[in-house]
């Protein structure tokens, strides 16, 4: 993927600075008009689309269509059903020290807008944040990830296809683009990727005080309590780990496991990977690949971290990782300190001697805020360690599903991210909520003016 010319960066950001000025992507009927082309164009480039991820990640049609697509045409519809209301001025109570005056709250957008998007859900993570870009009237630069050449160029023709450069336009290429990008003055930058990528953007950002939304990662515990149906949280976590290999901001991470029921979930685990994939993974048409050799070396090098007590085959010219349990790991061991990103899964074990819940609300507690939690067992236990910890979100008996609700915002907390989107949260997260009061000419109470006659009065009111 060759990186687009510096001149050109500049003269598409000058572009679409001045065709926001002109104030056209303020119009309510533009932003639909606009949301709708793009429905059109997501079905017509849908098959390049799901040919380009097969090819960059082994990604079947019915998981890119399921965790890509799909997500995306549900949020142009939701917008388009709901633009209206959302970006309608709305009227709020004035207090009596006010009055007659009104007070309104204006939704108008924030302006030029950069969008950078990782690899490893290249279209979703690319497209959604868009979504509410067009929804709340900005303008957007849209950065693909390089890692996933084919799938960015298909992005780069469908949206040069669809939209004028001037108000949505591709550009490519590795760090050295981001970084040029990222000296630029933007109105909010939003930028989903690592941790230690997201703290140079904030960096960049805060040089000129930019707003940023970060959509990280980090290690999300995956809790299984004796109190669990081990067989269907064994399928349940098996489903979670194995979609796209593992490469998922919200995959569950590692293993907090209690004692009593370990064996019988590592039985069940084996046997929920058989049923989702075949008795060999690495033949299965559902199960992804790892994004490069470079992941896959790092990957990999989590195996000697622990004893494997499941999977534990690859094969480097097919990027090719079996679902792996690992056993007595090191809590200071690279593959518990940092984001595995594959489909490898420590295994980490509470004593029953232990009270599970504290130990678990210990551990949790004592690692940076992850994006996801997930808890298996009883479900009032779950509700119980859920206050006693912090994530971006999380489920309860299930896994990754929580961002399929268009209605629950997603984003990370701490470490793991600011900000949230999806719905009418992608909306609100590139408006500028505008206060205003307007005041009647024919009525001018006297009592704010100084000398403050009828101060008295005002004094027991307020």
């Amino acid at each position: 993927m060759e990186n687009t010319e510096k001149q050109i960066l500049d003269r598409i950001y000058e572009k679409q600075n001045h065709f926001f000025k002109s104030g056209k992507t303020r119009d309510i009927a533009f932003r639909k008009t606009q949301l709708k082309a793009f429905l059109k164009a997501l079905d017509k480039w849908s098959a390049p689309l799901l040919d380009a991820l097969w090819t960059d990640l082994h990604k079947s049609n019915e998981e890119a269509i399921l965790t890509e697509t799909s997500m995306v045409k549900a949020e142009i519809l939701n917008h388009i059903s709901h633009i209206r209301k959302w970006a309608a001025r709305k009227k709020v109570s004035s207090p009596m020290t006010i009055s007659p005056s009104r007070s309104y709250i204006v939704k108008e957008p924030l302006g030029n807008a950069l969008i950078i998007a990782p690899w490893n859900y290249p279209v979703q993570l690319l497209l959604n944040p868009l979504v509410g870009a067009i929804s709340s009237g900005c303008t957007a630069v849209l950065k693909p990830s390089p890692y996933v050449p084919n799938v960015s160029r298909v992005l780069e023709e469908m949206i040069k296809d669809t939209f004028d450069e001037e108000y949505i336009a591709v550009v490519q290429g590795d760090r050295t683009v981001n970084q040029a990008l990222l000296e630029k003055r933007w109105d909010i930058i939003f930028f989903t990727g690592s941790p230690s990528l997201g703290r140079k953007v904030m960096e960049a950002a805060s040089r000129n005080l930019t707003p940023v939304v970060l959509e990280l990662g980090g290690k999300s515990p995956c809790i299984v309590d004796k109190s669990a149906d081990i067989r269907l949280a064994a399928k349940r976590i098996a489903w979670g780990k194995t979609i796209n290999a593992g490469q998922t901001c919200v995959a569950p991470d590692y293993i907090l496991i209690h004692e009593d029921v370990k064996q019988a979930f590592i039985k069940a685990f084996a046997d929920a990977v058989r049923s989702l994939h075949g008795e060999d993974t690495g033949k299965s048409r559902h199960f992804a690949r790892i994004v490069n050799e470079k992941a896959f070396d790092r990957v990999v090098s989590y195996l000697k971290d622990g004893d494997i007590v499941y999977g534990g085959r690859s094969d480097r010219e097919q990027r090719y990782i079996e679902p792996t349990l690992i056993d007595n790991v090191s809590p200071d061991s690279p593959v518990m300190t940092e984001e595995i990103f594959g489909p490898l899964f420590p295994l980490v074990t509470i004593s029953s001697k232990d009270n599970f819940k504290d130990k678990v609300a210990e551990f949790v507690n004592s690692r940076e805020k992850p994006l996801a939690f997930y808890w298996y067992g009883n479900e009032k236990d779950g509700w119980d360690v859920i206050g006693r910890t912090s994530s971006g979100g999380g489920c309860i008996n299930d896994c990754l599903i929580h961002l399929s609700n268009d209605k629950l915002p997603f984003g990370g907390v701490g470490n793991s991210g600011m900000g949230h989107y999806h719905g009418e949260e992608s909306f609100r997260v590139f408006t500028h909520l505008r206060s205003i009061v307007a005041s009647p000419v024919k009525i001018d109470p006297p009592f704010r003016y100084m000398p403050y006659k009828l101060f008295g009065i005002i004094k027991r009111i307020l």
